[in-house]
């Protein structure tokens, strides 16, 4: 995975800052409040390394349970970061993407995996079709109910609006090194991602990946599914996990992606329902 026994221990420590641990059943998201009149909707699909204690911790090792493998390092705090700059709402999942992954389509063998970046998970090796429909009805589905409930809500005060989404990523994978400090990702819809793009690729200081490390166009399934679908603006950020590995460098990404969304926010017309 590339991370080390001194960086775990950060990411670590950020994780203890914002979720309570002690909890048996972690609830399915988290909802933070926006103004009346936002504009734009953030989501953090891998928010949590919470893995209820029914489960055993999915019997992973030690060295493994708060890795990337289970949730997105540092991702959580950028998205309440820019939930706070923007004053609009944000929905984050609850529980760890190796419950459920819930930037997954149920049914995929990778929404509850059995192996995940060469990690095994000895307590998904057994799911059957009970167990995982009850997985979705507990966690999956009331983070995506949640994420229709609020673009609702933002529709009715008069305005269409923007759909933005934060993951994180390892520095590398497997040996491959991963040079960028960020990736925008988008499928079709690039009315975001292109001024975004823009913005970032005009810093010196940055690396930034167009669809990568990831591509949109092949893992986007909540974006795609509430905003793609619906025609809303939309665009989703991965940063670089060893650029996130304590509050003041999760601040400084607050800062890079707010400035660099401020403007295509602002502009009147990207709010509006384009179906591509």
């Amino acid at each position: 995975m590339g991370l080390q026994a001194g960086d775990r221990l950060c990411y670590i420590a950020i994780m203890l800052r914002f979720i309570p641990t002690d909890q048996p059943d972690p609830p399915p998201f988290e909802r933070i409040e926006g103004a009346e009149d936002a504009k734009v909707l953030l989501i953090c699909d891998h928010a949590s390394p919470l893995i209820p204690a029914r489960y055993g911790e999915l019997g992973l090792a030690p060295g493994d349970r708060y890795a990337h493998v289970a949730w997105d390092i540092g991702a959580a705090e950028v998205t309440r970061g820019l939930a706070q700059r923007f004053k609009c709402p944000a929905v984050l999942a609850g529980i760890s993407r190796l419950v459920m992954d819930c930037n997954r389509q149920p049914g995929d063998p990778s929404s509850i995996p059995v192996n995940s970046c060469g990690v095994t998970v000895p307590g998904n090796a057994k799911v059957d079709d009970a167990e995982a429909d009850a997985r979705a009805e507990e966690w999956f589905w009331p983070y995506h109910h949640e994420i229709g409930t609020v673009l609702a809500h933002l529709f009715r005060h008069g305005t269409v609006p923007a759909m933005i989404s934060v993951h994180s990523f390892t520095p590398c994978m497997g040996a491959a090194e991963r040079p960028w400090h960020v990736g925008v990702l988008w499928n079709r819809d690039s009315r975001m991602a292109m001024p975004v793009l823009h913005h970032l690729q005009a810093r010196t200081d940055l690396v930034v990946g167009d669809n990568q490390p990831y591509s949109g166009r092949e893992i986007n399934y909540t974006l795609d599914t509430h905003a793609g679908a619906a025609g809303l603006p939309h665009v989703s950020f991965e940063i670089r996990q060893d650029l996130l590995t304590d509050p003041q460098a999760c601040a400084r990404w607050v800062d890079i992606l707010g400035d660099a969304l401020a403007p295509v926010l602002a502009d009147p017309e990207l709010h509006c329902v384009e179906v591509t």
